[in-house]
């Protein structure tokens, strides 16, 4: 896939590690250091995702406008810029938890613009043929830093606090950047349609709306993750106040639970080949949603051990699913889509698929301020069962291969995919 290819791949490697290193160190900045409850955990979560409730569509409609890769480099900028703040803040003694939602919100944005940019530059660099090769790598990437990542986060905040643990993430946004502005692939400038925004952003939504299987997509990631972050958001403080984790075991564990995510990308276009596209995402969908019910029923009386392994093997099946499932996903929706449509698209999916994360995470805290982590988790939990049952009664069980869903787009001087009933 040559050497842009490479530039891409060590960018978003960067950025992964760095997410992985945040996933971990603001929750326990908030937790920690600010004395966070578990409804105000709830709403830093919330903070995090909601920009993609609230901008990615807008921001679909700009990055079909432009060139993808300046977009990417500007995002990666910002963001080591705003969390160097945060921690300048904090070391300060002049961080709140209002200020750190804000700043989280921010970081949130960035983020939306960068993940609707990366899925739409995609194809420019690794080229349409290669996509489910280019997904399968990228994802093995992304669960390799949550192997290591979780693990350094941890080790960070215990060794040097919550604040100078986030200086790490903003050096690897600044190595990202650097990355991507090596890329010497030629990005043509999009054809603008010549319609208005609100055009634009319709065309994108309805051809979603139109696409069977894109529609079975949206469904299967924006249930999932509701009820995903509803548990993840109250584990953090659950795991610390309740099993008596450290940040280090803590971050140990998420780090060995993450191999099951390495394992789950580098089988995916194996297991494709063998069990067709479908019944691997039924596969996966049971999986990840009932490797999640492990969480609530470890006891905080268990020996240490037990529960260190009981959580590593729920995260390591829940990873192998979701990253399993990740790869053939976002290939079908990359295959579905024009290049010319692909921004938008991508946005309306992150709209939904990431938007309702937000959601989860502020219900999860209320639910858990009322009744409790452990009984919230559990809660979460069984409403996450509902995924297997969307995903079992959708088209997305007939797949074979996902090369067969590729279309070419009726568009004159455009190349692409358009789904046959889109």
């Amino acid at each position: 896939m040559g050497p842009d290819f490479s530039r891409l791949w060590t960018a978003l490697g960067a950025s992964a590690v760095g997410g992985q290193i945040s996933e971990l160190a603001v929750p326990l900045l908030a937790v920690v250091v600010l004395h966070a409850t578990a409804g105000e955990a709830g709403m830093l979560g919330a903070a995090r995702w909601l920009p993609f409730l609230l901008l990615a569509l807008p921001l679909g409609v700009v990055i079909d406008r432009c060139r993808r890769r300046p977009v990417l480099v500007a995002a990666d900028v910002v963001r080591a810029l705003l969390t160097v703040g945060v921690v300048v803040l904090a070391v300060t003694g002049a961080l709140t938890l209002p200020l750190l939602m804000v700043a989280v919100g921010a970081l949130g944005a960035c983020t939306v613009a960068f993940e609707v940019a990366y899925q739409s530059f995609l194809p420019t660099v690794a080229g349409r043929d290669q996509l489910e090769r280019a997904n399968g790598r990228l994802q093995a990437t992304s669960s390799v830093a949550e192997v290591g990542g979780p693990g350094i986060a941890g080790l960070l905040v215990q060794v040097l606090t919550a604040p100078w643990a986030l200086l790490a993430h903003a050096g690897t946004y600044v190595v990202s950047a650097v990355a991507l502005a090596r890329i010497r692939q030629p990005e043509a400038r999009p054809v603008r349609s010549g319609h208005g925004v609100l055009r634009d952003l319709r065309d994108g939504l309805d051809h979603v709306r139109k696409d069977r299987y894109l529609v079975s997509l949206v469904g299967f990631a924006g249930i999932y993750n509701l009820f995903a972050q509803w548990i993840l958001v109250l584990f953090t403080v659950h795991a610390v106040r309740q099993l008596g984790l450290t940040a280090g075991l803590l971050g140990a564990v998420f780090s060995l639970g993450a191999i099951g995510a390495v394992v789950g990308a580098a089988a995916a276009p194996k297991a494709v080949r063998r069990w067709g596209a479908g019944p691997v995402l039924v596969g996966c969908a049971a999986v990840e949603c009932a490797a999640l019910l492990a969480l609530p029923a470890v006891g905080t009386d268990w020996p240490r051990p037990a529960v260190t392994a009981v959580l590593v093997l729920a995260f390591a099946c829940n990873g192998a699913g979701t990253a399993l499932s990740s790869v053939v996903a976002l290939t079908i929706r990359q295959l579905r889509t024009p290049d010319r449509l692909l921004g938008r698209v991508n946005a309306t999916m992150r709209w939904i698929s990431y938007g309702v994360i937000a959601v989860g995470a502020a219900l999860g805290g209320l639910v858990g301020d009322a009744l409790g982590t452990r009984t919230a988790i559990a809660i979460g939990c069984a409403g996450s069962l509902s995924t297997l049952v969307w995903v079992a009664c959708s088209p997305l069980r007939s797949i074979r291969e996902p090369q067969d869903l590729r279309v070419v787009d009726p568009v004159p001087g455009h190349t692409g995919d358009r789904g046959a009933d889109g």
